[in-house]
């Protein structure tokens, strides 16, 4: 019993020299592997700005080629951690992380379905999308300027200034309506004028005053025109369709619609077109003997 302390004491001792032995054994390769892992952090940072830049100029699809190279630089900086740790001696390490992560896929799949879905619909849209950056889009009830594509969302700029940040599986299952991929959109409204009025001359004023205002398009295959939309209970209502640019969607393609439907009223009321308000129409039937009826007459009154 006396022996035992001693015994252990020299096993302790023992087991740390060992251990110290073989970490300063292992230095130079942890050092290596160190090394390996920070030039590979650099290199992958480097090489995604790189092919960022290389690929914006083939293709000049900011939105791809911002993709691509970050996920250029994460494929980089996986295989420097993995060769560093490999170059450190710690190769078991590497496999063993390799090896649970597959083992833990399934587990991981369903726990982060969503990541994964979005990721892949990135990687998708990265080559094939309805879009390219600060084009003007309606996702869902989403509807802003295309800002950026990342691993996991597009993101969108409203014009009321919300950042809002799509999932990429969405916008790749959802209806896209892109307003500026052509640079045309064209844009409607009502207008209604009396009964008694010439549709035809109403209609021509109308086109009159489209064709005088300098940001309203028009060409072979851009045309606008009027209808009769409907006889309403007041007016015969014209429908004025005309196009725009949209390249500036949407404050100029809302300025330029206003301008429209300024000059079209001023048009039709110079050419002495008159556009009656709502009239509602009341009927007797015999039944009442006095239908008493007031008018106020304002008149002015001089001060004696």
């Amino acid at each position: 019993m006396q022996n035992s302390k001693p015994v252990e004491i020299d096993t302790i001792s023992t087991s740390f020299q060992q251990f110290y032995d073989n970490f300063i054994d292992q230095l130079p390769g942890i050092g290596l592997g160190l090394l390996v892992i920070i030039l590979g952090v650099l290199i992958g940072i480097w090489m995604g700005k790189f092919f960022t830049r290389r690929i914006s100029a083939r293709t000049s699809d900011p939105l791809m080629s911002r993709f691509l190279g970050k996920a250029i630089r994460f494929l980089i900086t996986i295989t420097a951690i993995m060769l560093g740790l490999k170059a450190a001696g710690l190769g078991g390490v590497a496999t063993g992380i390799l090896t649970a992560a597959g083992a833990s896929a399934v587990v991981l799949g369903f726990a982060f379905k969503d990541i994964g879905e979005n990721f892949i619909a990135g990687i998708i849209l990265a080559f094939n999308r309805p879009f390219d950056v600060n084009d003007t889009v309606e996702i869902g009830e989403n509807f802003g300027k295309v800002k950026a594509l990342e691993f996991r969302y597009t993101k969108l700029k409203t014009f009321d200034g919300k950042d809002v940040y799509i999932p990429n599986s969405d916008v790749l299952t959802k209806p896209v309506t892109n307003y500026t991929e052509d640079g045309f959109f064209r844009w409607s409204f009502m207008v209604g004028i009396a009964y008694e009025d010439n549709i035809d001359g109403a209609k021509q004023t109308v086109m009159d005053a489209l064709r005088s205002e300098p940001s309203v398009i028009e060409d072979e295959i851009h045309k606008n025109f009027v209808i009769e939309e409907e006889l309403a209970a007041s007016t015969v209502n014209l429908m004025v369709y005309f196009w725009v640019d949209t390249k500036d969607f949407r404050m100029q393609a809302s300025i330029t619609k206003g301008n429209v439907v300024r000059s079209v009223k001023e048009a039709l009321i110079e050419k002495g077109y008159y556009l009656p308000a709502d009239i509602k129409e009341i009927k007797l039937y015999g039944l009442e003997k006095e239908f008493p009826v007031k008018f106020n007459k304002n008149s002015d009154k001089k001060e004696s």
